[in-house]
């Protein structure tokens, strides 16, 4: 089966949102296939934008794309929850960062605060990264049980493979219930535990297999595939992504210029309900004001082109 291309879901509406200018300065704190750069640096002259992915393989086969494009890319393999300290950094352009930072590159200063025009997440995962990483992500290949974001996990990184075959039952079954929101999480848990007893669970169609026999026959037949639940929750818990985005959206804002907007596209109810508390915490401050009151939702339009903007929200902020 072919790869799919990805598509940068509700890219418009995140961008304009945005408010850019000539000249801004901006964070995508979720690179990826690097639509959202790409657009700004199509729309805006001479933009400088400090681009951040824990997947550093997404730049190499991204970058040559922004070449020709007349704006200043910095590539910060880093987890967006780390913006604010050093991590080490590609560029190319006609631009230093010069009044980002104290010097001119990112790896020696942090960003400082009130530096930035404005940030855009935008949050899950990439189809890229689910059919290409060879991490396992997905549960229609057999691939070797990582589930991390990173490229090339270090030996301390937390993995699927780890969750798997050494978290508790209970611990199991309430991720998967918490992140998956699986109503068959302790039936799962329970026969993840029975299984790595009799061997060590070390592949995705290893998982699958389990949680087929776990689960009943109608369950299985269902619209929805029987795993997608269960690998989700490993996926989010694996990778702290929840953590992650509360630390993210709270160094995020602190680097944003007065008047520097922020832009947040969700795929998870969890995942929005903590942008939502947080847009929402900052307003009672008095520290920012919310964009769109509603949230906004993907056209009828790309929901017919892209199946993947079913569950995407975007929130926008303002800081004050």
């Amino acid at each position: 089966m072919p790869n799919r291309m990805h598509r940068t879901v509700l890219l418009h509406e995140a961008i304009e949102g945005l408010n850019l200018k000539d000249g801004a300065v901006v964070i995508d704190a979720t690179f990826g296939g690097g639509g959202h750069s790409m657009e700004i640096c199509k729309r805006y002259r001479n933009v400088k934008i400090i681009a951040l992915d824990q997947d550093e393989s997404v730049w190499e086969k991204a970058k040559d794309k922004l070449k020709d494009l007349d704006c200043d890319v910095t590539f910060v393999n880093a987890n967006f929850r780390n913006l604010d300290q050093n991590s080490p950094a590609k560029n190319f352009g006609k631009y230093a960062l010069g009044d980002i930072g104290q010097g001119t590159h990112f790896s020696q200063n942090p960003l400082r605060a009130n530096s930035v025009d404005a940030i855009i997440f935008d949050l899950g995962l990439s189809s890229d990264q689910l059919e290409n990483s060879g991490r396992g992500f997905s549960f229609m290949k057999d691939e070797p049980l990582l589930m991390t974001m990173k490229e090339n996990p270090l030996p301390e990184d937390v993995t699927a493979l780890d969750a798997v075959n050494t978290w508790s039952e209970e611990n199991l079954a309430d991720i998967i219930y918490g992140y998956g929101e699986e109503k068959f999480s302790r039936r799962i848990a329970k026969g993840i535990v029975d299984a790595r007893a009799k061997a060590k669970i070390e592949t995705t169609f290893d998982l699958v297999d389990i949680i087929s026999s776990a689960v009943p026959a109608k369950y299985r037949n269902g619209k929805l595939h029987f795993s997608t639940r269960t690998f989700q929750a490993l996926r989010i818990a694996v990778n702290d992504e929840l953590g992650a985005l509360a630390e993210g959206l709270e160094k995020g804002f602190k680097v944003l210029k007065v008047g520097g907007r922020m832009s947040v596209i969700s795929f998870h109810s969890l995942e929005d309900r903590i942008v939502k508390r947080f847009y929402r915490t900052k307003e009672a401050e008095g520290m920012a004001r919310l964009i769109n009151k509603k949230v906004i939702l993907p056209g009828e339009e790309e929901l017919k082109e892209n199946v993947r903007a079913r569950s995407a929200k975007l929130r926008i902020l303002s800081r004050l």
